[in-house]
């Protein structure tokens, strides 16, 4: 491995090496100065890990490597935060490689390609809205058998689109999410609506708006039934349980989902870091 920044290969070999000293002040300032090499440093550990048979050190370097991928994670947030959180795919990306870091952006975009392939095979532009719903139904729900996650509604992996795609099981904003991103290469004004307890969708277009609830095949509804909905939970109407909300709030959403996943499942450094980066989305952005 060539030169890295200031430290030389066999500077890092010896830092590494310091990592199970039993000094506890030692190791803190290894971490430290590992850490602030920052993610460049990443492949090298990796390439150390492999090659050390300590298990003590093997899991100090897992630690690193963890905490160096979720501060890049954070970073590419942030970013996609600060530029309006335009692709709805790349938030969902960037929560996914929280847990699968080398899962690349490209990957998720090609099973999303082919999802809209399968539905564009059978698509017909003029149809009346609510049929053109049913064909998206009929091929995500009946061809490629896309449900509800029942049985483990609050895994974590139901809020990573990578394990939604390849499961073919999710909670009702993950299923909204795939429906979203393959309606919105076919032109179909349907965006997503953050009800209580249920994300569900809106086709709105003119003076044509009705809901769809993902979560129950694709079933198509009106908005009398989310009045009842509400009054059955002693709320308020209010615009944002009717209307099409931001990529942003999405985000939000799934984050929030995910801590409590992590939180049923007793994990709570992962319950802490994923409120970082629910933070990091909440925050209002400096101009």
């Amino acid at each position: 491995m060539e030169e890295s920044g200031n430290l030389n290969n066999n500077e890092l070999k010896a830092l590494v090496s310091l990592l199970d000293d039993d000094d506890i002040e030692v190791v803190q300032h290894v971490e430290d100065r590992i850490m602030a090499l920052g993610t460049y440093i990443i492949p090298y550990l990796e390439f150390e890990w492999e090659s050390s048979f300590n298990p003590v050190v093997q899991k100090r370097i897992e630690e690193l490597v963890h905490s160096l991928q979720f501060e890049l994670t954070k970073e590419k947030l942030y970013a996609w935060k600060a530029q309006g959180g335009k692709d709805l795919l790349e938030g969902m990306w960037l929560i996914s490689t929280y847990q699968y870091p080398d899962l690349e952006l490209e990957q998720l975009s090609k099973e999303i390609e082919q999802i809209y392939y399968d539905v564009w095979m059978e698509f017909k532009s003029e149809l009346h809205p609510v049929d053109q719903v049913k064909l998206i139904n009929s091929v995500l729900f009946n061809k490629l058998k896309f449900g509800a996650n029942t049985k483990n509604f609050h895994s974590p992996g139901n809020s990573m689109l990578n394990v939604v795609l390849q499961t073919k099981k999710g909670n009702p904003i993950a299923l909204c999410v795939i429906y979203m991103l393959v309606a919105q290469k076919l032109n179909l004004p349907i965006y997503g609506v953050n009800l209580p307890n249920l994300f569900v969708m809106t086709y709105k277009q003119g003076d044509v708006q009705f809901y769809i609830n993902a979560f129950n095949r694709g079933l198509v509804f009106s908005k009398k039934e989310i009045d009842e909905y509400l009054t059955n939970l002693r709320l308020s109407p209010n615009d944002k349980y009717y209307e099409p909300c931001e990529n942003v709030e999405i985000v939000a959403r799934v984050l929030r989902n995910l801590s409590h996943a992590h939180e049923k499942l007793g994990h709570t450094e992962k319950v802490e870091e994923v409120a970082e980066m629910l933070r990091i989305i909440e925050e209002k952005v400096d101009q």
